[in-house]
């Protein structure tokens, strides 16, 4: 499986998981969703890919400034 895919030039990141089924794709869909994370999924054949992204809205910065 390829390791990232872009979805409307949003670029999503594979959660490097093969999920057998559905249910377990929509329990590890609702973590993600929870921790904020888009979702796209993948289905071939039998087994779905979770690809997640998340927009970085907090920046910090450790140390005294320069």
């Amino acid at each position: 499986m390829r390791k990232s895919v872009v979805v409307d030039n949003k670029k999503y990141m594979w959660d490097g998981v093969e999920y057998p089924n559905e249910g377990e794709a929509n329990a590890a869909a609702e973590k993600y969703e929870a921790a904020r994370f888009e979702i796209h999924r993948i289905a071939e054949k039998e087994t779905v890919y979770l690809f997640t992204r998340r927009v970085v809205t907090e920046i910090k910065v450790e140390g005294a400034p320069s």
